[in-house]
C-alpha cells in the first residue's frame, strides 16, 4: 500500500541513484588496487593483506546488482508498479554486457602476448563459461570470473522473481537472508573438481554478497524502522564496513596472497564481503531523498561509474601495458606509480569503449525497442544498472 508520505517508504520508486553510481566507480578501483598490488610484489605480511582485501569490491559490485536489479520485483510484490518485463530485462542485460566485454576479449586474446590462448580457452572467455572449463583464466582476463558469476545471477533473477511471489511481502526479507545464510555452506560440499576448476568460484558460493543488495532493494518498499534509522548514519556504516573489511584481512579469514585457505575461513571472507558490501550501500539507498551525497553523488563520480565496466574489463590488460612504459618487471614493487598510471591508461581506455561500443548499443536497443513496443516503458523497469562484475 503506497503512501505520500516520502519517510515512510524510501527511495522505493526512485529511478537514478548518482551516489550509487559513485560507488561503483570507487568499486571498480578498489578492484585495480588489489591486483595491481599483487603484480607489484605487494602480497604478504600486513600491507598485503590489506591490500589484497580490496578484492572485496567485488562484493560491492555484486549487491548492487542485486540491489539495482531486484528493486522493481521488490516494488512490484508491494504493488508500487508493475513487474519488470522479463524479455526487455534479459535483452538490456545482453547489450550491456556483451559487446564491450567480446570486443575486449577478441582485441586481449590477439594482442597481448601472455595470453597463449588455444582455441579452448577462445571459446570459453566468448562465451562466459571459463569458471567452468579447465584452465581457461588466462592472462589479461582472469578477472572475469567475476562477470561469469554475475552473468549466471542475471539469468536466475526471473527465476528467482518467479519464486518470490509466492512469499507474502512480509516475509521477502526472512526468505532472502535465508537462502543468503544456506548459500554459505556451498564451500562445505564434498567437491573433487579437476585440476584447473574451483567451485568456490561457481555462482551459488557468492549468492550472500547479491542477496545483501536484493535485501537494500526490499528495504527501500518497506515501512521506516530502526533499520533505516541505523543505515541512515554514515558513520556508523562506514566503521561497520571497515571492522567487517579488517576482520576479512586477518588469518580468520584466509592465508596471504593466492594460497587457498579452508572452507570454514571461505565463509568468513565470503560474510564479511556480505556486511562490507551491505554496510557500504546502505546509507545511499535508504537515506532520505532529499540528503545526496556530495561526493559520491559529484558529476566527476557519476561518470567515472558510467566508465567502471569498461575499467573493469581493461584494466588488467592496461597494467600490462604500464610496466613496459616505465621500464619494470613485474613483482618489482613501484606500486604508487604503477596504480596511478593503470588507473588513468585503464579510465580512458573505458571512455573509449562507452563511447564507440557500450552506449551506442545500449542506444540502438532502446531505439529497437521503440520500433517494436511502442507501449512507454516503466521508468523504474530501464535500470540504470551496470554490470558488477567487478567485479
Amino acid at each position: 500500500m503506497t503512501t505520500d508520505d516520502q519517510d515512510s517508504t524510501v527511495g522505493g520508486t526512485r529511478g537514478f541513484l548518482p551516489a550509487v553510481e559513485g560507488m561503483r566507480a570507487c568499486a571498480a578501483i578498489g578492484v585495480v588496487i588489489t591486483h595491481v598490488a599483487f603484480q607489484t610484489g605487494h602480497s604478504t605480511g600486513v600491507t598485503g593483506r590489506l591490500l589484497g582485501r580490496f578484492d572485496l569490491a567485488v562484493a560491492v559490485f555484486f549487491a548492487l546488482s542485486g540491489f539495482l536489479l531486484w528493486r522493481g520485483h521488490a516494488a512490484a510484490a508491494r504493488g508500487l508498479r508493475h513487474r519488470p518485463p522479463t524479455g526487455h530485462y534479459l535483452r538490456s542485460r545482453i547489450v550491456r554486457i556483451m559487446p564491450g566485454y567480446l570486443v575486449a576479449v577478441i582485441v586481449i586474446l590477439t594482442l597481448l602476448p601472455d595470453a597463449n590462448a588455444d582455441g579452448t580457452v577462445w571459446l570459453a572467455n566468448l562465451t562466459l563459461t571459463q569458471i567452468y572449463v579447465p584452465l581457461t583464466l588466462t592472462a589479461g582476463l582472469t578477472q572475469m570470473w567475476s562477470l561469469s558469476v554475475e552473468v549466471s545471477f542475471y539469468l536466475a533473477l526471473p527465476l528467482l522473481a518467479l519464486l518470490a511471489r509466492r512469499v507474502p511481502a512480509r516475509g521477502r526479507i526472512a526468505a532472502v537472508s535465508a537462502l543468503a545464510v544456506l548459500s554459505l555452506g556451498w564451500a562445505l560440499l564434498p567437491f573433487d573438481p579437476p585440476v584447473g576448476i574451483n567451485p568456490w568460484n561457481w555462482p551459488p558460493a557468492f549468492f550472500a554478497w547479491f542477496a545483501a543488495g536484493m535485501l537494500l532493494a526490499e528495504l527501500t518498499v518497506s515501512p521506516v524502522g530502526w533499520v533505516h534509522r541505523l543505515a541512515r548514519h554514515r558513520v556508523l556504516m562506514a566503521l561497520i564496513a571497515l571492522a567487517a573489511f579488517l576482520l576479512a584481512a586477518s588469518p580468520f579469514a584466509g592465508p596471504e596472497g593466492l594460497i587457498p585457505g579452508t572452507a570454514g575461513q571461505f565463509i568468513v571472507k565470503t560474510t564479511c564481503g556480505a556486511v562490507v558490501a551491505g554496510a557500504l550501500l546502505a546509507p545511499l539507498v535508504l537515506d532520505r531523498p532529499d540528503t545526496p551525497h556530495r561526493i559520491l553523488g559529484s558529476g566527476v563520480m557519476v561518470t567515472l561509474g558510467r566508465w567502471s565496466y569498461g575499467l573493469f574489463v581493461w584494466h588488467l590488460a592496461a597494467l600490462a601495458m604500464v610496466f613496459p612504459m616505465i621500464g619494470e618487471f613485474p613483482f618489482n614493487g613501484h606500486m604508487p606509480v604503477v596504480l596511478v598510471l593503470t588507473v588513468l591508461l585503464g579510465f580512458a581506455i573505458a571512455a573509449v569503449s562507452y563511447a564507440l561500443v557500450e552506449s551506442p548499443c545500449r542506444n540502438a536497443l532502446r531505439r529497437w525497442e521503440r520500433r517494436n513496443d511502442p507501449s512507454p516503458l516503466d521508468s523504474s523497469a530501464t535500470d540504470s544498472t551496470e554490470p558488477a562484475a567487478a567485479r
